[in-house]
This record gives C-alpha cells, sequence and structure tokens, in this order.
C-alpha cells in the first residue's frame, strides 16, 4: 500500500479520528476514491457510521460525540474491501494471536484500524497499514503521520508511538477465508 497517499492527512476535528482513518483505508485499497476535501470526507462518513443504518446493515445508533464504535467501522472496512471484518478484543486476552492475524492481514494489503487509549477506555484510532521490520506501519490521523508500531510494545499492551493513547483496545481484521456477501 502508497501510504504516500494518506500521509500529512489529518482528521478535522477531536472526534473523527475513526472516520478519518476509515477515508485513508479507502484510499489506500480504492485506486479509484481520492477524495478532494479529507475533512469533508470523514465528516460525511462519521455521519454514516453512527445512523441506526450503515453500509445497508441495522446497527446501535452512537452518538456522534463519542466517535466512531467498532462495529461500524467494521462494517465500513466489509463495505470498502469486499472481505468481512470483525472487531478483536486487544486490550485482554491473547494480543500475540490478534497480532498475528493483523498481520497476515497486512500482508494481503487489507489495512486494518486500531483502536488505542487509556487504561480505562478506547480513546483514539489509527490505522494498521503495512509491516516493518519491528513490527507495524501505523497512520495517525491525528498528526497524519505515518509512524512505526512496535511489535514488543503492541503484545506487551504498552504503545510509545499514538500519542498520548498508550493501551491497545481493539482490532478491526478482516475474517479467514471468505469474502463478504
Amino acid at each position: 500500500m502508497d501510504l504516500d497517499l494518506v500521509r500529512g492527512r489529518r482528521q478535522p476535528d477531536q472526534r473523527t479520528c475513526g472516520p478519518s482513518s476509515l477515508v485513508a483505508a479507502r484510499i489506500l485499497v480504492d485506486p479509484t476514491y481520492r477524495p478532494a476535501d479529507f475533512a469533508r470526507a470523514a465528516h460525511d462518513l462519521h455521519r454514516t457510521l453512527t445512523r441506526p443504518v450503515a453500509f445497508g446493515h441495522q446497527q446501535l445508533p452512537w452518538p456522534r460525540a463519542l466517535g466512531t464504535p467498532p462495529w461500524a467501522a467494521a462494517r465500513a472496512m466489509t463495505a470498502f474491501t469486499g472481505r468481512t471484518y470483525r472487531t478483536r478484543v486487544l486490550r485482554w486476552g491473547d494480543r500475540a494471536r490478534v497480532l498475528a492475524r493483523l498481520e497476515a492481514a497486512l500482508a494481503q494489503d487489507l489495512p486494518c484500524p486500531l483502536y488505542v487509549g487509556s487504561t480505562w477506555l478506547p480513546r483514539h484510532v489509527v490505522l494498521a497499514a503495512g509491516s516493518a521490520p519491528e513490527g507495524l506501519t501505523v497512520f495517525n490521523p491525528s498528526s497524519g503521520a505515518v509512524v512505526s508500531l512496535d511489535r514488543a510494545a503492541l503484545t506487551g499492551g504498552r504503545l510509545g508511538t499514538t500519542g498520548r493513547w498508550t493501551v491497545p483496545w481493539f482490532a478491526v481484521l478482516p475474517t479467514v477465508g471468505t469474502p463478504a456477501g
């Protein structure tokens, strides 16, 4: 994936890290999608992600002030890639297993949103979009930067390159096998 296509693009406000990461994902997987206004595309997608029906499926409505629910991010990624995505917990459990699935998805050029936050709450969404020798390459919409995320830090549950949000909470990953349908 050509991360230069999204490098420098920033989320338009404090609530749109999720849709900004998802717009970036769509740019990376769909060569025909090049929004003229990244901020507007993020705001428009945010409205879609928080509606009672998103991408043809009913979902719990969600206040936009709280950001993007992980299940809506999974639906968006399913729509953008044609592969079924699901949310997997990183906060507790076998992070190494989830990381292996994440790296397998990236090897197939399938980007994956990651929810990070504080000890108590998920607060920010970044986009894993490639592999690096030490771990993952991640687009951070708060700065527009593409940074490396250390594999040991991720499996250890403490991140250092996602700003003040240092705890991994969720990964939105494609399921193994068949395309969405």
